[in-house]
């Protein structure tokens, strides 16, 4: 009989949708810190029914691309993937990006929006503004600079 981890050795190449399913389980990974469960990949991939995610899984377990750890939920790992970064980094994804953009505009907006703004409002945005550099997106909090300083004189 074949040993299981021998087979595994030399994945085999993945499909299309394949890789798509292995760039979104691995996606996920990095920004939630575990694995998807089965409804999720199907919603985040319009996959219909949880039976074929679970047969795209298991095609991929045994070629080799992924690994399920105890059989129990959250538990694939994709094979190769560099294991060693910390998930809890302050490296911020595209879409965590345009997400955090996105509050901080609207937060802006409604202080301006306000006849008088409250002092606690000007603080938070302090802070939110220093968040951004922190992040590393110092474009974003510079693009907020001006903004904050005539929030601060009003």
């Amino acid at each position: 009989m074949e040993n299981m981890s021998e087979s595994n050795t030399t994945p085999i190449r993945p499909t299309k949708k394949q890789r798509e399913l292995l760039t979104f389980i691995g996606d996920f990974i990095s920004e939630h810190g575990y694995s998807p469960s089965y409804r999720e990949i199907m919603r985040g991939l319009n996959y219909n029914s949880v039976a074929t995610v679970a047969l795209h899984v298991n095609s991929l377990i045994k070629r080799g691309h992924l690994r399920k750890r105890d059989r129990s939920a959250r538990s694939l790992e994709v094979v190769g993937q560099t294991s060693d970064k910390p998930l809890l980094t302050n490296e911020v994804t595209t879409n965590q990006e345009k997400w955090l953009v996105d509050k901080v505009e609207y937060l802006f907006r409604q202080a301006e929006q306000s006849a008088t703004p409250a002092k606690q409002d000007i603080d938070n945005l302090f802070v939110l503004v220093g968040a951004l550099k922190v992040l590393g997106l110092e474009g974003a909090a510079l693009s907020f600079q001006p903004r904050l300083q005539k929030l601060k004189q009003a």
